[in-house]
């Protein structure tokens, strides 16, 4: 009989976890464009749903995790300048008792890359950090491969 109990709350257990949601507020498209046969810009686009917010790259130490973009070594391509964003939307948050820029609905990186072949694969990895009014989720990691032609 005790076996049988055990098995059953097992049973439920599983059951109950395997029907609760992860939340996944965020999604992530990449895709880039040839502006010279030797540059292009490589585009990063976070769409949020309602009510969620996707923090700046530029957000002060003490404050959530900034997103940060990172783009693995290459020979096929180098990175010029910094990855721009979209002016953030910037507010006091007293959860982190400071100001912080954040973006809604959606976001476009974009980081313009020299060719050294005409083409190239820029892969990489963003690591960001998505709140809403109640609570923040903690920060994730996507990979990104974008073939430039």
């Amino acid at each position: 009989m005790k076996r049988l109990t055990l098995l059953f709350a097992l049973l439920i257990t599983t059951a109950l976890g395997a029907s609760a949601q992860i939340e996944d507020p965020v999604s992530w498209a990449f895709g880039s464009k040839k502006i010279s046969s030797t540059e292009a810009v490589v585009y990063l686009k976070a769409t949020i749903e309602d009510g969620w917010h996707v923090y700046s790259q530029n957000v002060k130490p003490g404050g959530p995790i900034k997103t940060t973009i990172k783009f693995a070594p290459s020979k096929e391509f180098s990175k010029v300048g910094v990855t721009a964003e979209p002016k953030a939307i910037t507010k006091y948050e007293k959860t982190f008792a400071m100001n912080v820029s954040y973006f809604e609905n959606e976001v476009v990186f974009s980081q313009k890359v020299k060719l050294v072949k005409g083409q190239a694969l820029v892969k990489g990895t963003i690591e960001f950090m998505t709140c809403n009014d109640r609570k923040c989720l903690p920060p994730s990691e996507v990979p990104f491969s974008v073939q430039v032609k």
